[in-house]
């Protein structure tokens, strides 16, 4: 990407009080998230007893040899038999590998499917690209204008492209990157806050030790099986998810400014916002990727109630397999059913 100019240059760094909060708050809510949680289930998933620290061997779809999350599981008990069939089942019809956790905020149930799996990431992590350069920017840096030139554009970049001659403000192309996922401005952004070193900081300082940020848009989208460059787990990604949107990473009008650009997201209306009731309110961010990769990460909030962290990741095991919104909207209908 070309070197990016700005009206005001500035080295980006946390300056938030909010996120200090958040490094020791994160540690403990990727637990949180997986109480209630199994790691895995199903044919090839790690089904195994709680309190087993041993990951299961990947399903025959896409063999892995990654790394499983650092997270808990000595408390952890296996969801019930029938959610985990109906997992397994999805799976298997598909030919895909499925990774889910849901966490009910209000009544503390939730349920993990293959939750500590490495999964590539995709542009779901537009959202903490975004949340690390909210965090480390002032009202007054959100309408700095961020200036760059033809070479910078990517393929997909269906707001930076129509203002290359203008530009766009910080505050723009947080919202570009989320509502539209242009690869442009998240590249800008990744820029600005420091590039893959700096985002990493920002998850570290989260307490995130298990998401490896290596590349930017679009050569994070290789998802080869068994490379971890660019991957988490589905508890690692909702706990990020319930920090930035739900906790205190970020102060209460970034918060805001990232939750409305999620629900104004124009790439999820067959994902997980199909495959829950239309009168719920979904925040969503979705990633598109090789192998078959289509993801989904979401706070959905029922309709007087409190909200609900849901992530889908899945991939295939063909470099040329298509994603599937259908098998994303069909795993959050059975992680909410199970939910109640």
């Amino acid at each position: 990407m070309g070197a990016t100019r700005t009206t005001d240059a500035r080295t980006t760094g946390v300056r938030k009080a909010g996120v200090r909060a958040a490094a020791v708050g994160v540690v403990a809510l990727t637990a949180v998230l997986l109480t209630g949680c199994t790691a895995g289930g199903g044919p090839g998933g790690s089904g195994s007893p709680a309190g087993s620290a041993t990951p299961a061997a990947a399903p025959t779809p896409t063999p892995s040899a990654v790394p499983t999350a650092t997270v808990p599981t000595a408390t952890v008990p296996i969801i019930d038999g029938t959610t985990r069939q109906a997992f397994a089942d999805l799976e298997r019809r598909d030919g895909a590998r499925v990774g889910v956790v849901a966490v009910d905020t209000g009544t503390g149930r939730s349920l993990g499917y293959r939750a500590d799996e490495r999964f590539a990431f995709a542009s779901t992590n537009k959202v903490q690209i975004a949340a690390a350069v909210l965090a480390a920017s002032s009202p007054a840096d959100l309408d700095e204008v961020v200036h760059y030139d033809r070479g910078d554009l990517l393929s997909h970049a269906p707001v930076t492209t129509p203002a290359v001659d203008t530009g766009l403000t910080v505050r723009q192309l947080v919202d570009a990157a989320i509502r539209q996922s242009d690869n442009t401005a998240a590249n800008l952004l990744v820029e600005r806050v420091g590039g893959v070193a700096g985002e990493t900081r920002w998850l570290r300082g989260l307490g995130d030790t298990t998401t490896d940020v290596s590349r930017t848009e679009p050569d994070l989208n290789t998802a080869v099986p068994g490379d971890r460059r660019d991957t988490t787990t589905p508890a690692q990604s909702a706990a990020d998810l319930r920090a930035v949107l739900l906790g205190d990473a970020l102060d209460a009008d970034d918060r805001s400014l990232l939750r409305d650009s999620m629900l104004g997201t124009t790439t999820g209306a067959s994902t997980i916002r199909a495959g829950v009731d239309p009168s719920w309110t979904v925040a969503d961010k979705t990633g598109t990727a090789s192998y078959g990769v289509r993801n989904d990460v979401a706070v959905v909030t029922p309709p007087g109630r409190d909200p609900i962290v849901l992530v889908v990741m899945t991939a295939h095991g063909a470099a040329d397999a298509e994603p599937s919104d259908a098998l994303v909207a069909e795993a959050a209908r059975i992680a909410i059913a199970h939910l109640g």
